[in-house]
């Protein structure tokens, strides 16, 4: 009987719909920039940001993030952009040098072919 509950329940995740397995990876992708961006490596920011020029964008725009003290608090919707399938727009509740921002960041997470990426 538990066999056939965990096939059912797997058989379940597997036919998940294709928005919310893009839903969830958008989401995935600003949680794991957030988390390794106190850091400011690029080895690791990097391949989670749309290429802007290379190790010299990257360098600018981790900088200029972790200067105003940007932190994530929460993600706090996403959804596929109606513009293009393979992007999904991720709203988000961002502190500036310790304070929460009132209103949500709105970013663009797309799909390429090394795996999502966030445009900032």
């Amino acid at each position: 009987m538990r066999r056939v509950g965990l096939a059912v329940l797997l058989a379940a995740l597997a036919c998940k719909p294709e928005a919310a397995r893009k839903q969830e990876a958008a989401r995935d992708t600003v949680r794991r920039f957030f988390e390794a961006l106190p850091a400011g490596d690029c080895a690791v920011l990097e391949p989670l940001l749309v290429d802007g020029g290379g190790e010299g964008s990257c360098r600018e725009t981790v900088d200029e993030l972790n200067a105003h003290g940007f932190t994530l608090v929460e993600v706090l919707d996403a959804r596929v952009d109606g513009r293009s399938p393979e992007a999904v727009m991720v709203r988000a509740r961002v502190a500036r040098d310790g304070q929460v921002r009132e209103q949500p960041f709105l970013l663009r997470v797309e799909r390429h072919p090394a795996g999502w990426k966030l445009r900032l």
